[in-house]
Order: C-alpha cells, then structure tokens, then sequence
C-alpha cells in the first residue's frame, strides 16, 4: 500500500471545497496548476525534492526556506500570502493550519479510517491512561495472535515502522498521518493516542474521527504568548475534541464536570466514569496491592462487570487512569477478562518508578510536570509515606507554559523539605533565570533551595544529601534522553539512567 499521486490541480479543488481557497496564483512565467503529480507534501525545506508541493508554515519559516525548497524541486507552494521572488505557482489560502490538514488526509487517502482511534485528552494522566488502553489491547490482540496496537503519547511513538522517544505529545499533521499510514501498512488494527490543547487548536487532527475519546480531567496549564492566551481558551480548546468522536468517556469527578458533560453530548454516545456515586461506571475501595492498588469497579448497566481490578503501578491518582482505561475499553467492546490481564501488568516507562537504596532512602521518577500532576504526585507522596522528609528535583521549559514557575514553585515551597532546581528543556531561554524565577516563588516558605543547572549534578546532589527517612522525587524527564537547548535537543542520560548510577553511592 502506498500513496496514490495526485496532482495540482486535484489539491486545489480539495482546497476549494473545503472553503479554504482564496485564489490560485500562476508562477511569473505563467505556469499554473496543471496534471503535474505531487510526489511528496513537506514544511521542511530540507525534505523537498521534485514533485513536492511545499507548505509555508512554523514559528521559524521564512522565504528563504520556500526559496531553497523551489531550487530543489518543489513545483508548488501554499501559503497564506504571495511570495512574488518565487518563481513557483501557489496556492493562497485562508487558514493554513486548516489547509494542511485537508491536504494531508487527501495525501494520505484518508488512511486513519482503517484505523480504530483512541484519543486521550487531559491536563494530566494522558500517558499513563493511554499505555494502560495499549496494555488491554495488547492482552487481547495477543490472545487473537495480531499485532500490537500503535502508540503516539508525550513518551514515545510506535507505529510498527517508527520507533522512538517523542518530542511531542501530538505529532504535527504530516507526521500524524504517516503514523497512521505505517500503522495500517504494518498490519496493526489500534491506535491509542494522547490528543493534547495545541493539536486541537492549531488542527494537527482536524478530518480524523476517533471511535473513543477519554476526557481525563482539566486544570490551568501552557498559558502563554505560543500557546494559550488564557484558560478559557485552552479549556474551549480541549473541548474541540467532542466534535469529531463517536464515544466519550468523560471523568465524573474533573474540574468542570458539568460542562464537559454537556460538551460531550456532541457525540453520538458518551459516558461517565469515576469515583463519584453518580458515575456511570464508578470506582471504590482503592487499596495497595503488592507493589501496586487493587480497586472495586460497578457500572449502572447491566452487561457490566461487578467486581475488582489491580494495577501495578504505586499512587492513588493511577486508579482514576485505570478507571478511564476500562471505560475506554469497553467502549471497544473489549472482553472484561483482558482489561483485568492488561491493567495488571501494565506498566508506564518513566511514571512513577519507585527505587529504593541500600540505607532504605526512596527515590521517585516521575513525568509530573505542571500544577495539577505536582500537586496530586505530593499528596500521595504524603499519604503513602507519611511522615518522611520530602525532597525535590525539577524546573520548567523555556517559553511556554509560564505560570508553571509560579505554580511549582508554590506547590514545592509548600510540600518540599529540600528543592533543587535545574535544567528541563529550557530551550532559548536562560536555564538559571527560570530557575532563579521558580525560587522566587519558594522563597516565602523558608526551605532550603538550591538552583544546580546541570542536571546530573542537582539528581546527585539530592541523593547524597538524603536520608534513610527522605523520599526524593525526580520530575519532570522520566526516561527522556534529551535536553532542548536552543532550537535543537542534546542527547542525555535520562533521570533513571542518573538515579540508578548514584543511588547505590549516595548513603
């Protein structure tokens, strides 16, 4: 299976239905859209070759790109404004966040529909619920002898063909679809992915239909001048997702309960679950388990299991994910003996991994990153291991999510016996003066902090300077092998790779 060609003047009438075509402007030398075959659609100069109808978009494009991109062979460009020192034909048009969309599902011959879509939104927990759907599906596909199901989340990517460590939580639209493409062309059924406020707004998944949307939770997070200009904007965002499933399972305990409901009811099916009485499919009775929680789960329809569930992963707020993982997976129709298989073994790289050293000290690995994750990860930290010392690692990116420095710096200034601040993908920005920032806010709660910029360092540090009564928690990375600096990520060790190196030489 591959792409079937196109040409030019097929991908401006796409444009035209679609209501995004302003006009079509003929090169200088009056060559205008034609039978030519478009080979290959790319943003990124570097991928252009003959036959490839180039996109003008990104925070860094400039003419300079489309320039280099016609020099190697582009035929066309789509743009939103005519480049006149381009000697190229283009497509004008009115949205191109939107256009790349509809260009990209005619591309790719709308591939996604052969496809069963999971799509996880939230402010936290995605990753975690989405790898405890992949788990269930995986359990059951085993026993079917099929493949596994692919996986798009903030961790890393599988699509049977690409394997690797993400850079985003949602890929952008020619890579979301090439993700779909190697799917299908791999011979996989499933796609469990994590849809995050940016891919909604800015319609990195705009024509793709998911057969189940878990809505997980909401809080305020990625306020910023590149991201969301203030709440209501990346709630509404986040909201966009309703109109384009077929079932919703919306969290009956979330901020906001009531409006996401009424949202959801944009779907031709949509239900509850949580740990509220009203909650369509409802939890209680969290308990440890082994090293994980066990849980009792009832559900107000007939057909649905009546009994209890275990997870092997430590922390209260993971039985809320399990929960929107069985929820999503009988949506799918998935038999209730391979939700029990999958989510007892399931296991999330990077989230909450518990280490303990030689003298009894506990070390945590977490993604916890933004306001509603820090707060939850403290409160189990507090409730599961009551009355020890509190010490912790972490910083924040570089222009974007802004009032997490404020947020964290807060939540640790309250929860924190001991910080350390230091590097976390600090991008163009100054490393120190986000962690200088950061301090400020925990400066009012008098503990003990200390700005380490190199990462390795302020992990070390922590666990040198705890003790047999002291949790530590690292946050943030998980078992991400880069750093953003600049524009580019630098390949690192992750925080386990630190943890496990200095753990047994820390007492």
């Amino acid at each position: 299976m591959s792409v079937i060609p196109r040409s030019l003047r097929e991908y401006e009438a796409v444009l035209k239905t679609g209501g995004l075509l302003v006009r079509a402007v003929p090169a200088a030398d009056g060559a205008g859209f034609d039978e030519r075959l478009v080979d290959i659609l790319c943003y990124d100069s570097r991928a252009a070759r003959c036959g490839a109808l180039f996109i003008c978009k990104g925070t860094y494009f400039s003419e300079q790109y489309l320039a280099d991109a016609v020099a190697d062979g582009a035929i066309a460009y789509v743009s939103e404004v005519v480049y006149a020192d381009i000697q190229a034909p283009a497509l004008i048009v009115s949205d191109i966040r939107a256009a790349l969309a509809v260009l990209a599902n005619c591309y790719y011959g709308e591939i996604w529909r052969k496809l069963k879509i999971v799509g996880v939104t939230g402010t936290k927990g995605k990753s975690t619920t989405v790898y405890y759907i992949k788990a269930v599906l995986d359990a059951m596909l085993a026993a079917q002898g099929k493949k596994p199901a692919a996986v798009l989340s903030g961790i890393d990517n599988f699509d049977g063909v690409i394997c690797e460590e993400s850079h985003l939580t949602t890929p952008e639209t020619l890579e979301l679809h090439e993700h779909f493409k190697n799917a299908v062309q791999s011979g996989i059924e499933y796609m469990v992915m994590e849809v995050s406020s940016q891919a909604l707004k800015y319609k990195r998944t705009m024509g793709l239909r998911f057969d189940v949307v878990c809505f997980l939770n909401i809080g305020e997070d990625h306020i910023s001048d590149i991201e969301h200009t203030d709440f209501e904007d990346y709630f509404s965002s986040k909201l966009k997702i309703f109109a384009q499933c077929d079932t919703a399972c919306v969290n009956a305990d979330a901020s906001f309960a009531a409006r996401i409901t009424e949202a959801a009811k944009a779907c031709p099916c949509s239900g509850t679950f949580g740990f509220s009485s009203g909650a369509d499919i409802r939890g209680s009775d969290i308990r440890p388990s082994g090293e994980g929680l066990a849980f009792h789960v009832s559900g107000v329809s007939s057909g649905d299991a009546d009994e209890d569930f275990e997870i092997a992963m430590p922390g209260f707020f993971n039985a809320e994910n399990a929960l929107a993982a069985i929820a999503a997976a009988r949506a799918l129709h998935v038999p209730e003996t391979y939700i029990k298989a999958g989510l007892a073994t399931a296991r999330v790289s990077g989230r909450m991994e518990v280490f303990t050293g030689a003298d009894g000290k506990t070390v945590i690995v977490d993604y916890a990153h933004n306001k509603l994750s820090f707060e939850t990860l403290f409160k189990a930290v507090r409730r599961e291991y009551a009355g020890r010392k509190i010490s912790i690692v972490f910083g924040c990116p570089g222009k974007k999510a802004l009032s997490r420095r404020r947020e964290l710096g807060v939540l640790a200034g309250e929860y924190a016996d001991f910080i350390y601040l230091t590097e976390e993908d600090a991008g163009e920005e100054s490393a120190e003066s986000i962690c200088r920032e950061i301090a400020s806010w925990a400066a009012p709660f008098g503990r003990p902090c200390r700005v380490i910029l190199n990462r390795e360092e302020a992990i070390r540090e922590a666990l040198v300077s705890a003790d047999a009564n002291s949790v530590v928690l690292i946050t943030g990375k998980g078992r991400e092998t880069r750093q953003k600096r600049g524009r580019v990520y630098i390949d690192t060790p992750s925080d386990t790779d630190y943890v496990t190196k200095y753990l047994c030489t820390s007492s």
